[in-house]
């Protein structure tokens, strides 16, 4: 069997994911509204409901678990934070900081970050609060783990908590101009 691999610009307000247990039916979207994906197509990681941009799909669990545990690939996000973020801050998200998880704390490993320019996406589906409600700066966080909503965790725990988050690079894989929804299929993932 031929493996299939995508790369897709998850929209805000979908799952990452083909089906649900959700009780209530599925008030969330999933990946499969956006494209006829082949049988047995897995994420590879997740973005959570309210995160966007660049997520891998394959048919190849060899692939998938290759990125997400053993390979320590690089993962790039662009975070929209509440407030300016000052280099005081970003100094303390390179070096790691304490979040929660699964009920335990934990000390994220360091990581690299950078303030950015405000960059330009497609517009979110639901609109994010203007600079009447006080100002927002724009920081890149680049990270080889990948905790539940780690990232929102650590700007949260300098104080400045993830407005929008946005993940443009997995690996050698960039997001680029995609527009939100897009899918593309490609020959490979990884080299």
């Amino acid at each position: 069997m031929k493996h299939r691999h995508f790369i897709i610009y998850k929209p805000y307000g979908f799952l990452s994911q083909f089906i649900t247990n959700q009780k209530k039916g599925g008030k969330h979207k999933l990946l499969g509204e956006l494209f006829d994906f082949p049988e047995k197509t897995m994420a590879v990681g997740r973005l959570d409901v309210k995160s966007e941009g660049l997520l891998l799909l394959t048919t190849d669990g060899k692939v998938s678990d290759f990125i997400t545990t053993r390979g320590k690939v690089e993962k790039e996000y662009y975070v929209q934070v509440n407030g300016q973020i000052t280099t005081t801050e970003i100094e303390q998200l390179e070096n790691g900081v304490q979040i929660g998880f699964d009920g335990k704390k934990y000390m994220t490993k360091p990581c690299k970050v950078s303030m950015i320019d405000t960059p330009e996406f497609p517009e979110r589906s639901k609109k994010i609060r203007d600079d009447r409600h006080g100002p927002t700066s724009w920081i890149s966080v680049t990270l080889t783990e990948g905790k539940f909503r780690q990232v929102r965790k650590m700007t949260s725990a300098v104080g400045f908590p993830t407005l929008r988050l946005v993940r443009v690079r997995v690996g050698d894989i960039e997001l680029g101009k995609m527009e939100s929804g897009e899918v593309i299929e490609v020959e490979k993932l990884i080299d």
